[in-house]
């Protein structure tokens, strides 16, 4: 586990072992034939769902565990610890889906899903991005329209994490296509609905197992009731989210860190050349020694952001740069745990190369490092100078 005392005081470190347990026993054996097959593991959401953890910030009268986004950190750093896709399915579907429908949802609405997807009978997606509307995902093309007591939607979602599996999924679409930002509505789909199906599942490089998709909305019926939030109010939506969504994802790199280190260590103190093990020499100590900071310095801003969240202080500017800095360290800390391996580094038959595919991942999605470094910058050149 981790030496370095963070006082994130006992319920946060019991609930970290307790995930750490069941992700060792349940997760981490079977990760390369996750990645191998590239299979979702639908057998996993009820046991997720039985620890409490697919809602884990949602209230307790609603089927959730009631605790906050350090808690839910946690969580994700120690599924993706254990296989990088579980990890991101498990944001995708407690962070995106759920906690939006948590947000912004009404009573009922919170009734009607919540539980099942609490539960795991359910899997959660959120649909936003679209083949030409990713970055600037404000241009996307998907249109809703007002029929009596439902809208009609039509046009297509790309790049859905969790799409070929989700129940539930919270989709973007423009309801006043001349009002721009302002035309834009949430809504709440189900599967079930008439007028939606899956689209070609996605041949990633990595966070494979973590079925990614197209979605078809052809006529696709919509009731009136499922509207998320407000009519034309989808990108207030979607902005009381997003600093969420970043700071629990940035957990998914961290989580990965983490693996690199559990694979490296060990393997530096067996692996002998020049009749000594390779952890002797301090070229090798150099780099993992680089590794360690990276991890830990990407972890102490993840908790000291996912605590702002729960105090209800985040900041544009920190959400987006935890993410950048985590995702990059990861790149960077998967890289130097397939050279310390060598050429065993390079082979599948160590996790080293896996590591890497599923954190290139966390630069592009979310927002990529280059969108994420511009909100930063514009935030940081607007505020006030003392």
């Amino acid at each position: 586990m981790i030496n370095f005392n963070f006082a994130l005081g006992e319920t946060v470190e019991m609930l970290r072992q307790a995930i750490f347990d069941f992700a060792s026993a349940e997760i981490s054996p079977r990760a390369a034939e996750i990645d191998k097959q590239n299979v979702f593991p639908e057998d996993l959401w009820p046991k997720l769902g039985k620890m409490g953890i697919l809602g884990i910030t949602v209230d307790e009268k609603y089927g959730g565990s009631g605790l906050g986004y350090l808690e839910h950190a946690v969580i994700m750093e120690e599924l993706s610890r254990a296989s990088g896709s579980v990890g991101l399915s498990y944001g995708a579907h407690s962070n995106l889906c759920v906690n939006q429908i948590r947000l912004n949802g009404t009573h009922e609405q919170k009734k009607r899903y919540l539980p099942s997807l609490c539960s795991g009978d359910f899997v959660g997606a959120l649909a936003m991005s679209e083949t030409q509307a990713g970055s600037d995902v404000m241009g996307m093309q998907l249109r809703a329209e007002k029929q009596k007591d439902r809208f009609i939607l039509n046009g297509t979602k790309m790049w859905i994490t969790n799409g070929p599996e989700a129940d539930i999924m919270v989709v973007y679409a423009k309801t006043d296509p001349s009002a721009g930002t302002q035309g834009i509505t949430a809504f709440i789909v189900e599967k079930s609905f008439p007028g939606l199906k899956t689209a070609q599942k996605l041949d990633k490089l990595g966070m494979r197992g973590s079925n990614t998709c197209e979605l078809v909305f052809e006529h696709c019926e919509v009731p009136e009731e499922n509207v998320l939030g407000s009519l034309n109010e989808g990108a207030s939506v979607l902005m009381k989210g997003l600093n969420y969504e970043r700071v629990v994802l940035a957990a998914g790199p961290v989580g990965i860190m983490q693996a690199c280190m559990d694979i490296v260590l060990p393997y530096i103190h067996d692996r002998e050349q020049f009749n000594k093990p390779i952890g002797e020499f301090e070229l090798i100590q150099g780099k993992i020694a680089d590794m360690y900071t990276a991890l830990m310095s990407s972890r102490a801003y993840l908790y000291a952001t996912a605590t702002a969240c729960d105090r209800g202080e985040i900041t544009r500017k920190d959400a987006a740069a935890v993410i950048l800095f985590a995702s990059e360290k990861a790149t960077e800390v998967a890289l130097q745990a397939i050279q310390c391996l060598g050429g065993n580094g390079y082979t599948n038959d160590f996790p080293t190369g896996r590591f890497l595919r599923d954190a290139k991942l966390y630069e592009i999605g979310a927002g990529t490092s280059e969108i994420r470094r511009m909100l930063i910058g514009r935030e940081l050149y607007n505020e006030e100078i003392y």
